[in-house]
């Protein structure tokens, strides 16, 4: 579906349109004056302050990755015989004995 303007709406229009593309004529070019473009000492302290933040964060960060363990994964089963004996703790709980289940037929 196009959109049609009627005939004696088409001077109008176009006047109109041409009017508002233009560019302003009182010395504003938009806020790009001779100034444009140009930075601050303050910007490049700011921008030299949080090129140290991210640093740092990245040296903390490493710092927190290397103390992961190489997988999460639970280690498998080693056989009795591989496997090396620690010593066992005197406060480790004694395993209580299991109560027989009710069956029923």
């Amino acid at each position: 579906m196009s959109f049609v303007v009627p005939a004696f709406a088409v001077v109008p229009v176009t006047v109109s349109s041409q009017f508002l593309a233009q560019q302003p004529g009182n010395g504003d070019n938009g806020g790009q004056g001779e100034d444009f473009g140009k930075s601050s000492p303050v910007g490049f302290l700011i921008l030299i302050l949080f090129l140290i933040a991210v640093a740092l964060l990245v040296r903390s960060m490493t710092k927190h990755l290397k103390r992961l363990p190489e997988s999460f994964d639970e280690p498998a089963e080693v056989p009795a015989e591989e496997a090396p004996e620690a010593p066992k703790a005197e406060s480790e709980p004694v395993a209580k004995a299991e109560k027989p289940t009710a069956k029923s037929d």
